[in-house]
């Protein structure tokens, strides 16, 4: 759920998605992160996770590898500015080396060629939670629902930026809940039931009220 997605306050898991861009994971994977949302980690779609803060910046090891193939397609998106794959692959560099502001115009970009699925959907909203545009990354979010209805990451996505960033714990729980109707049975990585997970959120807006 992130390339996604600090303090000893209560934890709960919080996840983002990152395509692997073959394959949907059917599956919830949440790890530790706080309900205060100063800090907390998030996943991508493809499970691997990586550390957010506050700011919602990143610290990533230099990669000469990852720089010389954003290098390559960079060369290549500007000689081929038609192909769609590279434009998303380009796009999912920029996401792993923490680059919101260049992921988000090479996956509008790709979307702008081909209609695209709920991953790059997933991701560009990501990205744009990144880059601290919350209404943006629920209407990405919601067109990778539209997309795909049984798309679980972007609609766990959803709520999360709706509860931290937009301060909507109801609409948070209604798009957490809308999970149950695709998979009854959805489980964290720690294997809660994410119906069991829902009902602890429930208890904390009703403690905090």
């Amino acid at each position: 759920m992130s390339r996604q997605k600090s303090s000893p306050q209560t934890s709960e898991p919080v996840v983002e998605k990152k395509s692997n861009h073959n394959l949907v994971i059917y599956a919830i994977i949440f790890i530790a992160g706080f309900l205060s949302g100063i800090a907390f980690t998030v996943l991508k779609t493809d499970g691997t996770p990586l550390a957010n803060v506050a700011s919602q910046q990143q610290v990533h090891q230099h990669d000469p590898a990852t720089d010389q193939a954003i290098t390559n397609l960079e060369a290549e998106v500007t000689a081929n500015p038609d192909n769609f794959e590279n434009w998303v692959q380009l796009g999912n560099l920029y996401f792993d080396s923490n680059h919101p502001e260049k992921a988000i115009p090479a996956y509008e970009k790709a979307l702008e060629i081909h209609s695209g699925n709920a991953n790059i959907y997933t991701d560009l909203g990501i990205m744009y939670r990144r880059a601290d545009q919350p209404e943006k990354a629920i209407d990405a979010f919601d067109k990778a629902i539209a997309k795909d209805t049984n798309h679980i990451h972007s609609r766990f996505n959803k709520g999360i930026v709706l509860m931290y960033d937009l301060d909507d714990a109801t609409g948070a729980i209604a798009s957490w809940e809308s999970i149950l109707n695709v998979d009854p049975e959805a489980k964290t990585g720690t294997g809660e039931l994410v119906r069991n997970f829902i009902e602890r959120m429930k208890a904390e807006v009703k403690q905090k009220k």
